[in-house]
């Protein structure tokens, strides 16, 4: 299952989440997060078999999503092989679909040029081309990956932290936000979200919130 976040809305919420996980793991001291944006894409499910690209796949209801592997080939931050010598035998990587903002202005301005229906926003546009029957018009969409977590890895161990998973998916030729950071208690958690809040309008993609 593709399952949903839960939301936190104010630092008291936040507290309230740290204080479960150290209850969870039964410790006192602070516990080390992975923070990142959360771009508002398309969330999406990649498979590897033996290092090559066979499934691309939707959300969907959360357990059945739609079959989009012949338009997630056609997206150059999509790797068809993975980067490794010798590959684990099965790897399942999560992550999202964006149309990043100079992209969908381009892509409204060939529309108007045409005389055509413009897109209501990115994550519209994106969403509109992964569900082309024709995987020829998705690959004209300017629809880049960023990959945030793994779902299954068979045929090599693990890795210990969440950010080992993510260099991991980096060494493997999967693309990871640059913005993801680690931060050692829930006060740097805090000052993460006010620095991508400020710089919000810089980033090159729509966000909805940053992701602990």
């Amino acid at each position: 299952p593709m399952l949903s976040l839960d939301n936190a809305f104010s630092d008291e919420e936040l507290s309230d989440f740290n204080r479960r996980v150290l209850e969870w793991l039964k410790r006192e001291d602070a516990v080390a997060y992975v923070c990142e944006p959360k771009l508002d894409g398309v969330a999406v499910s990649l498979l590897y078999k033996d290092g090559l690209l066979v499934r691309g796949a939707t959300r969907g209801d959360g357990s059945t999503g739609e079959n989009i592997t012949e338009n997630v080939r056609t997206i150059k931050s999509i790797p068809l092989r993975l980067k490794m010598k010798q590959p684990p035998s099965t790897l399942e990587v999560r992550g999202e679909i964006y149309l990043p903002k100079a992209g969908f202005e381009q892509l409204n301005a060939e529309a108007r040029a045409a005389d055509q229906k413009l897109f209501v926003n990115p994550r519209n546009a994106a969403a509109g081309s992964l569900r082309q029957l024709d995987a020829r018009i998705t690959a004209q969409r300017p629809l880049e990956f960023y990959a945030y977590s793994l779902a299954r890895l068979d045929g090599i161990d693990m890795p210990a932290s969440h950010f080992d998973v993510l260099m991991l998916i980096r060494n493997l030729g999967l693309r990871v936000n640059s913005e993801v950071s680690r931060c050692a208690d829930v006060a740097e958690l805090e000052r993460f979200y006010q620095s991508i809040l400020q710089r919000r309008n810089q980033l090159g993609y729509d966000i909805d919130g940053v992701v602990y």
